[in-house]
């Protein structure tokens, strides 16, 4: 018996799979559970045209993705914060600080999103920034004494 899965299963498939399973397994297991449907043409067609408009959707997310990370390849924060006469930060800088620089800077970004090192002091860092699955962006942060 053919189906196609609705969703994963463990040590069969992922979700829009074709798999060939046993009879008894996919009438009494999977279809009652709803974790799979008949591979009936309809339903193929069904899965190949959903397939062909997520991977649509993909392309045009990867490309906004791109988009913003050309931008953000040419940009540079300034965070200021408090900090020692010898530069060592009274905290830490953190990706909630660098995303409201961002924001602020006309990017909508996540702070989920934003990977920074630990940042104790004063000097020069990299970010790294994950738009899309396949897209990941370097913006520069100068980390500077705020001035009394």
């Amino acid at each position: 018996m053919e189906v196609i899965l609705t969703q994963p299963v463990r040590n069969l498939g992922e979700t829009d799979d074709l798999v060939k399973v046993k009879d008894g397994y996919g009438r009494n297991y999977l279809l009652p559970q709803g974790l799979a449907i008949m591979a009936t043409q309809g339903n193929r067609k069904a899965v190949e045209e959903k397939k062909r408009q997520a991977a649509h959707k993909q392309d045009r997310l990867r490309s906004q993705a791109q988009e913003i990370a050309d931008r953000l390849a040419n940009h540079k924060l300034v965070i200021e914060t408090l900090a020692g006469a010898d530069g060592k930060l009274f905290g830490a800088v953190t990706t909630i600080m660098v995303a409201n620089k961002l924001n602020d800077a006309g990017f909508d970004l996540d702070r989920r999103n934003i990977v920074i090192g630990d940042i104790r002091h004063t000097g020069e860092f990299t970010a790294q920034i994950h738009l899309h699955r396949e897209v990941k962006a370097s913006v520069a942060i100068e980390v500077v004494r705020k001035a009394d």
